[in-house]
């Protein structure tokens, strides 16, 4: 379980599970780098759409839209190709520079001075509880913590590093 292929975000109804479809499913058994995304684009523009229907009436949503539909609309085969794709918007847009490296092999352990190893430590089953903001639909739902970046960006905009870094 990780959330290499799902998100979580906020409907009027509460909690949205955003999943993309992988070949071969929960049965894969290969290297990351090896995992394709089933079918079409079908589940991009799915998903795009359902994130413009909770969204588009949070205060932030217009200012991260464009890049963001960019992300959506440009096909990717590999899961990995479209997480680091989301991955260096989110660092992007939040102003955070860091230099993400992959490597070639898979090793169990990384010495100190090679950089930190965030691997595992962020597991859906293992999530903290997090400070609040506000959020579009808490007036229905109440606060629901640990969504996808997306709804922090999407409701504090560029105040969302300072929620991250607390």
């Amino acid at each position: 379980m990780s959330f290499r292929n799902r998100c979580q975000i906020a409907g009027a109804l509460g909690l949205l599970n955003l999943s993309i479809p992988l070949v071969g499913g929960r049965a894969w058994k290969g290297l990351i780098r090896d995992v394709r995304i089933a079918g079409s684009q079908a589940w991009q523009t799915q998903h795009w759409r359902t994130i413009v229907s909770c969204y588009s009436r949070s205060p932030w949503f217009e200012f991260y839209r464009d890049g963001l539909e960019n992300l959506f609309r440009k096909k990717a085969d590999f899961l990995v190709d479209w997480d680091l794709r989301c991955f260096e918007w989110s660092l992007e847009v939040l102003g955070m520079a860091r230099n993400v490296r992959l490597t070639d092999e898979y090793r169990r352990d990384y010495r100190p001075e090679e950089g930190e190893d965030w691997r595992g430590r962020i597991r859906p089953k293992d999530r903290p509880e997090l400070p609040r903001y506000h959020q579009v639909f808490e007036d229905r739902t109440g606060f629901i913590p640990n969504l996808s970046i997306l709804d922090l960006l999407f409701c504090e905009g560029k105040e969302a590093i300072r929620y991250i870094r607390s």
